[in-house]
């Protein structure tokens, strides 16, 4: 099954004045883009009330770009996913994954933790807000509708986890590398395929039930793509050119030629969900419009 192409704006600059806010969402809405999502980090603005604001002006769908669940008690999360699922007509998508930035989690008192005791988190909290959102005596009734779950991460666990339980599987193209630029490495295409082939061996018959989301690392519109490689390498990502060049996490080159690579994504792989975050609004809008309704 070809699933129709579905594009994500994540907002990390969210401003404090609500009409601008919503200006900047009509403004996401009028190029296309099917859903605005905002991120969950300390010293960043809350995702849960622009997302209502953004309803509210929009008929956009909004969502969250991901929860880190360890933050979060599952009752209340289930609580406040339901009021603004009910106040958003619907229209809400959560996103949820392990968290990994360890200043923010002892800024809270907690302790992150394993890596396995996050992911023991996240599947507890899957578990948790399957029940307690079917569940009118812990939490208002929701929309008619089940708020659909993303589960992001590209682990094993996490990974079945997403195949089992979730209703979007979110491959977010990186690993953890302490040696590597910024603590995280883009993983290459031969990876991200080796990923995607394990979700489909353990997703079994619910494959067409869970959408599958890629995010995605930069989009550069360019004529002269090999250029741009050479410039990122040297500048931005100082990683192997050939890494760079095969890598399906930057969409670099013409329109046409990224239009392209977008469309080889959904045909090998089945991605037909794809998020960038607003640095890259502008760019990626042309290949939003070229691909609507596809």
């Amino acid at each position: 099954m070809t699933r129709p192409f579905r594009f994500g704006l994540g907002k990390l600059a969210v401003p404090d004045d609500a009409e601008q806010w919503q200006k900047l969402s009509k403004d996401v809405e009028s190029q296309g883009y099917d859903v605005l999502l905002v991120p969950d980090h300390l010293g960043r603005t809350a995702p849960f009330p622009p997302l209502v604001a953004t309803a509210a002006a929009t008929r956009l769908r909004v969502g969250t770009l991901v929860l880190n669940t360890g933050f979060y008690h599952p009752p209340l999360l289930a609580r406040d996913i339901a009021t603004v699922d009910r106040l958003t007509g619907g229209r809400l998508e959560v996103g949820l994954g392990t968290g990994y930035v360890h200043a923010e989690f002892q800024a809270l008192g907690l302790d992150p933790g394993t890596p396995k005791d996050r992911v023991d988190t996240l599947e507890r909290t899957v578990h948790e807000l399957r029940r307690l959102l079917g569940d009118p005596e812990h939490v208002p009734a929701a929309a008619q509708d089940p708020v659909p779950l993303l589960i992001a991460g590209n682990g094993n666990r996490v990974l079945r986890l997403a195949a089992q339980h979730g209703d979007i599987a979110g491959f977010i193209g990186m690993r953890y590398d302490p040696t590597a630029f910024g603590g995280l490495r883009l993983i290459p295409r031969t990876e991200l395929a080796e990923r995607v082939a394990y979700f489909d061996r353990v997703v079994g018959d619910r494959a067409a039930k869970v959408e599958k989301n890629l995010l995605l690392q930069a989009v550069i519109v360019t004529d002269d793509r090999e250029a741009a490689i050479r410039h990122v390498a040297a500048t931005q990502l100082p990683v192997p050119h050939q890494e760079l060049e095969q890598t399906p996490l930057l969409l670099i080159g013409s329109v046409q030629q990224i239009t392209d690579q977008v469309k080889e994504l959904r045909d090998t792989f089945g991605f037909s969900y794809f998020t960038v975050m607003d640095i890259h609004q502008e760019a990626f809008a042309p290949v939003v419009e070229a691909l609507a309704g596809a």
